[in-house]
C-alpha cells in the first residue's frame, strides 16, 4: 500500500500518477481490479457524451429566455423614475434584447433574413411555419427591429403564459394570448402581428418533410378579413434541422392530445444555417371567405417551403450550408 506521504514515483517500479491514483482508490474502496470498472465508466462516458450534448443544447434557448427576463427586471429597477414620464420606457430594453438574440442567431446559425420588402409599411398579419422551437421567429423579430425599426407582435399558445417568470417578458413584447378581438384590435392600431396556425401541434409533430399541420384552423384568416389587412407568408429554411422532436412516437402524440401540454422531448441545438424568407403578401379581398383565404395562405406557405427547403430535411446538409456562399440579405 502506498502511504499518503509517499511519492507515486517512489520504489523500484515508478508508477504514473493515474496508475497511482487508481491504486489508492482501489485500496480505499476495497474493490479489486477497480481499473476495469473505471475503464468501463470512461467507455460509457465516451459513448453517451454525444447523446447528452444533443439533449442539453436546446437548453441554451431556455437560458437565453431567462437571461432576457433577468435583464428586463434589472432594467425596470434601474429606470423606475423614468417609467412615470416616458411612453417608450421599454424601447431601450427591447433594443438590447434584440441585439442579444440577433447576436446568438448570427453566431450560432449564420442567420439571414430575406424579403423584408414584402412587409407592408402599415399593419399586416405574418403567417409562419412553426419549427420545434420559436427561436427562428425570435431571430426574425430581433433582426427586423434592428434593421427596419419595425416591431412585430406575436400570438402564443396558452401554456406559454403559465411558464414561471415569463409574464414580464410577454408583457414587454406585447405577446397576445390569441382571442380574435384582441388580434383584430392590434392590427387596426397599425401593428404587425405574427401567428403560426399550426401552433404547438405543428412544432412537436411535423417532420423533416416540413408537413404543414393546421387541421381546421382558419381563425387567423377571419382576423385578417375583419382587420382588412394583407397576409404575409414566412418560412425559415432548415428550422427543423436545428432542433428536432420525438413526435413520431405515437404514444406521445396521444398523450399530447389528451393533456395539451408540450411534453415531447427535444434534441439537437445544431448550428445549422437558418434563412428566413418573407413571401409576397396576399392582399385583402372584401368578398373572400375565411376558408378560401386559409387555402390560399396555406398554398403560399407550401410554395415557400418547396422553393427554399430541400426535402426531406437533412441535418448534415444543413450544417454544410454554413460553409457555402452566403446569399446577400435584402
Amino acid at each position: 500500500m502506498i502511504g499518503g506521504n509517499e511519492s507515486c514515483t517512489a520504489g523500484p517500479v515508478p508508477m504514473s500518477y493515474l496508475t497511482c491514483l487508481t491504486h489508492i482508490l482501489g485500496e480505499w474502496t476495497g474493490v479489486e481490479h477497480i481499473e476495469d470498472y473505471l475503464s468501463y465508466a470512461v467507455y460509457l462516458l465516451w459513448v453517451l457524451f454525444p447523446l447528452a450534448v444533443v439533449l442539453l443544447l436546446p437548453g441554451v434557448l431556455i437560458i437565453l429566455f431567462y437571461t432576457s427576463i433577468l435583464f428586463l427586471h434589472i432594467y425596470k429597477r434601474k429606470n423606475e423614475l423614468k417609467e412615470a414620464y416616458s411612453n417608450d420606457f421599454w424601447d431601450g430594453a427591447k433594443q438590447m434584447l434584440a441585439t442579444l438574440w440577433d447576436g446568438h442567431g448570427r453566431i450560432w446559425h449564420g442567420y439571414e433574413l430575406h424579403g423584408t420588402e414584402n412587409i407592408p409599411e402599415g399593419p399586416g398579419l405574418i403567417v409562419f411555419y412553426h419549427g420545434a422551437t420559436p427561436a427562428d421567429y425570435v431571430y426574425f423579430m430581433a433582426r427586423l427591429l434592428i434593421r427596419n425599426k419595425r416591431y412585430c407582435h406575436v400570438v402564443a399558445d396558452h401554456f406559454v403564459f403559465r411558464l414561471p417568470g415569463f409574464k414580464l417578458l410577454l408583457d414587454v413584447h406585447g405577446v397576445l394570448h390569441g382571442p380574435k378581438e384582441e388580434c383584430v384590435s392590434a392590427l387596426k392600431k397599425g401593428h404587425l402581428l405574427a401567428i403560426a396556425p399550426g401552433g404547438v401541434r405543428e412544432a412537436l409533430f411535423s417532420d423533416e418533410m416540413y408537413t404543414i399541420i393546421w387541421g381546421d384552423r382558419k381563425g387567423f384568416a377571419q382576423v385578417a378579413i375583419d382587420a382588412k389587412v394583407p397576409i404575409i407568408p414566412m418560412f425559415t429554411q432548415n428550422v427543423r434541422e436545428g432542433v428536432r422532436t420525438l413526435g413520431g412516437i405515437k404514444i406521445l402524440r396521444s398523450l399530447y392530445e389528451r393533456i395539451r401540454l408540450p411534453i415531447v422531448p427535444l434534441y439537437g441545438g445544431f448550428p445549422v444555417k437558418l434563412r428566413t424568407f418573407v413571401g409576397e403578401p396576399i392582399p385583402y379581398e372584401p368578398n373572400i371567405t375565411a376558408e378560401e383565404l386559409t387555402a390560399k395562405t396555406k398554398a403560399a406557405l407550401q410554395a415557400l417551403i418547396e422553393k427554399h427547403q430541400k426535402l426531406p430535411g437533412n441535418i448534415f446538409r444543413a450544417l454544410m450550408e454554413r460553409f457555402q456562399m452566403q446569399k446577400k440579405e435584402d
